[in-house]
């Protein structure tokens, strides 16, 4: 498969990453390139979710990854007690999700919203205005008064490293 370059976890601080994923009682679990990933929806490289662990390999995407831990953030109490690969959700969380994904990614050193959203629009993310960029700036209120409604962030678009109950 042709993958479009885009940040992966092999270009960031293994610590970094850890820490930002700690903060909501999560845990990084390395694989190896070339090698099945536990919890992976979508397959390699992409990232799996189990319980409170995010899977990943050095050639995961790191927009993969913050997809990932914020369906993680996202889904509720009972959700998150039986996770196992299918994150599941309906679209206004999955909104969310991304929208928390781009907030996350400036949480990160050498990583910014603005980077975030070009590797989301490289990997093939749609949004009805044609870009992550455009979505996030002109048509994505619903998704941060979900994440506002639900404490996640704060009103001006900081992470409250909370976990939606």
């Amino acid at each position: 498969m042709n993958t479009p370059a885009v940040i992966t976890v092999s270009d960031c601080s293994l610590t970094a990453l850890s820490r930002l994923l700690e903060k909501y009682t999560l845990t990084l679990a390395l694989t190896d390139n070339n090698s099945d990933i536990p919890g992976s929806y979508w397959g390699a490289p992409e990232a799996g979710l189990i319980a409170n662990k995010v899977f990943v390999s050095p050639d995961t995407p790191v927009h993969s990854l913050l997809h990932e831990t914020c369906h993680y953030i996202c889904m509720d109490t009972q959700r998150r007690t039986q996770l196992n690969t299918d994150a599941a959700g309906d679209y206004d969380e999955e909104n969310a999700v991304c929208y928390l994904q781009i907030i996350l990614a400036n949480e990160l050193t050498g990583l910014s919203s603005t980077q975030m959203m070009h590797d989301m629009d490289s990997w093939g993310y749609s949004f009805r205005l044609g870009s992550a960029k455009a979505w996030f700036e002109e048509d994505a209120e619903d998704a941060r008064a979900w994440l506002i409604r639900h404490q996640l962030i704060t009103q001006d678009n900081k992470p409250s490293y909370k976990l939606r109950c």
